[in-house]
């Protein structure tokens, strides 16, 4: 309590005459400032290396908001403001997506289906509304294509596949097999994508067709708007995994694509529409409070 008091008038009085009317000598008030120093300053560089970590863990993605609820979950008492301010004093910036090109070929004979999602993107139960979309990336054996679906519930990809074509059979019915084995269709599903080939020719449409459980849906010609989600999951991965890398071959791609999807994307990362859960405690929440059969 005495070096408290002579540490907060410092500005008042002289330190020497404090200590000589408060009988305390001035080296051992300097040495118990500097440990107490020391002590603040440990706790910040603590800090400083769990935000590393959690920033470089999320592929240099994650903002402030973000990082301070990690650390609130490691049981550190922070708020966003410092957060924000040690990560500015560490360079840490959210890496900025670049400008996304839509490889939707549009250009066929076959039908094509509404809107029904109409932009409605936030959904309570799982198994409502499924999202899909294809995308491209460049390695230097050429171009492999990624196909994912996502449950807008808990925003988890549940089904993807990796082609090194684009046929109906290696890209949409590839990443619906994978879904359908991955979790429930439950009667009004809708499934939502673009109005590319893939997903309106007659091998893909009666496919879905044959569940008699789901309502199709397609974006409007255009409007990458109308797909938002899915097309924001190629912006962030892109960013994330992509354009800093060059992938010597389709297998190394591959690869991370598979660590980053269900190591990352799935596991790890946390969305501010989810409350900042990932999908994965997204999905066991729902489990967890699933009233038991009697």
């Amino acid at each position: 309590m005495i070096y408290s008091f002579i540490k907060n008038n410092e500005q008042l009085f002289p330190i020497e005459k404090m200590c000589k009317v408060l009988l305390v000598s001035n080296g051992s008030y300097y040495r118990w400032r500097k440990q107490r120093i020391s002590a603040r300053l440990r706790r910040t560089i603590a800090i400083k290396e769990q935000i590393t970590s959690i920033y470089f863990e999320s592929k240099q993605r994650y903002r402030s908001p973000r990082i301070t609820f990690e650390l609130q979950i490691l049981g550190h008492k922070i708020c966003r403001i410092t957060v924000a301010k040690y990560m500015k004093e560490l360079g840490f910036r959210s890496k900025l997506s670049k400008k996304f090109k839509v490889m939707t070929n549009a250009n066929h004979n076959y039908l094509v289906v509404e809107n029904i999602l109409n932009r409605e993107f936030f959904i309570k139960t799982p198994s409502k509304v499924w999202v899909s979309d294809i995308t491209y990336i460049l390695t230097k054996e050429g171009f492999i294509y990624l196909t994912t679906t996502m449950d807008l519930y808990d925003r988890k990809i549940i089904g993807w596949s990796l082609s090194d074509g684009r046929s109906t059979d290696e890209t949409t019915l590839a990443a619906w097999k994978m879904g359908v084995k991955n979790r429930n269709i439950e009667e009004g599903l809708i499934f939502h994508s673009d109005r590319g080939v893939q997903y309106a020719s007659k091998k893909f449409v009666n496919v879905l067709d044959s569940y008699k459980k789901i309502t199709r849906s397609m974006s409007r010609k255009g409007n990458c708007w109308d797909n938002a989600v899915a097309e924001s999951f190629f912006k962030s991965l892109k960013c994330e995994l992509v354009y800093h890398r060059k992938f010597s071959n389709k297998g190394m791609a591959k690869l991370y694509i598979f660590r980053h999807i269900e190591g990352f994307c799935n596991k790890k990362k946390r969305h501010s529409s989810l409350g900042y859960l990932t999908p994965n405690e997204r999905e066991k929440l729902l489990i967890n409070f699933q009233p038991m059969a009697a």
